[in-house]
């Protein structure tokens, strides 16, 4: 099956349900207890969706869900797979252009990351201001044409981040604001890695994020990005990294993360 047949046939079965969202929600690591605040769901199995693929990285569920979050028609992504299960950062490519074809116009995006910055402390919340794309791989590799060309000037949109920095001063958590490096992974970084990118001027680092990001751009898609700070860098601090630390730090975050994202979500404009 081609790749737009994929997409069609997933649109197909997601505009079936008889909801038209304007704003998907993908979730990282950390992030699922989200689903539980979405109204009236309903769910739709990655695996019945022909373009979406087969995750592999625990704490990623691998579900779509359908329904509301404040006064909007939501879908929400319980899961992505990664660049790093297959060395191929296009394995989202099906994901953004189904949800591009069913009306999305907005992607919220979520992820675990690590702080480079002494600040930012784990257990608390990043807007993504900007990326670095360490990796320099791209999911636009193999397109045709002009509109592989993205300009990604305001890749995460600045009139979103101002409503989600105004919905945070309301809920009373500290959001910080931040760029963003992207690595490969799976393997964490070394404690020389994350003073090359200190002096290149990321504030957190992780393992996910910017080629979704591309793919919305891509697109059409505004796009808004939350890290949820899980760890000081390697070398920063005495502790060691395991994703195991990942979910637990994420899970003790997520008493205050997932109703702000909930907040921010439900209080979206334009």
């Amino acid at each position: 099956m081609s790749l737009d047949d994929a997409v069609a046939r997933s649109a197909e079965r997601i505009v079936a349900s008889g909801r038209r969202p304007r704003i998907a929600v993908l979730l990282g690591s950390g992030w699922q207890p989200f689903v539980d605040r979405v109204r009236s769901p309903s769910r739709l199995p990655y695996a019945q969706l022909p373009a979406f693929p087969v995750l592999g990285v625990a704490g990623h569920a691998g579900e779509l869900i359908l329904g509301q979050v404040g006064a909007h028609d939501v879908v929400v992504l319980a899961g992505r797979k990664h660049t790093y299960e297959s060395g191929d950062a296009s394995v989202m490519k099906g994901v953004i252009a189904t949800l591009t074809a069913c009306g999305v116009t907005t992607l919220v995006q979520t992820n675990a990351a690590g702080s480079l910055d002494a600040a930012v402390r784990p257990g608390e919340l990043m807007l993504i201001s900007d990326h670095l794309n360490i990796v320099q791989r791209s999911p636009l590799i193999g397109e045709t044409g002009n509109q592989r060309f993205v300009d990604l000037r305001d890749a995460y949109d600045p009139a979103l981040r101002i409503q989600a920095r105004a919905t945070a001063e309301r809920a009373g958590v500290t959001l910080h604001e931040g760029v963003y490096a992207w690595i490969l992974g799976p393997q964490f970084e070394t404690p020389a890695e994350i003073r090359m990118l200190q002096r290149l001027g990321a504030q957190a680092v992780g393992m996910s994020t910017v080629p979704e990001t591309i793919l919305a751009r891509r697109h059409g898609l505004r796009v808004l990005a939350l890290s949820m700070i899980t760890n000081m860098g390697c070398g920063l601090e005495d502790e060691a990294l395991s994703h195991s630390h990942t979910l637990a730090v994420a899970q003790a975050a997520q008493a205050s993360a997932v109703p702000l994202l909930e907040a921010i979500v439900g209080e979206l404009e334009g």
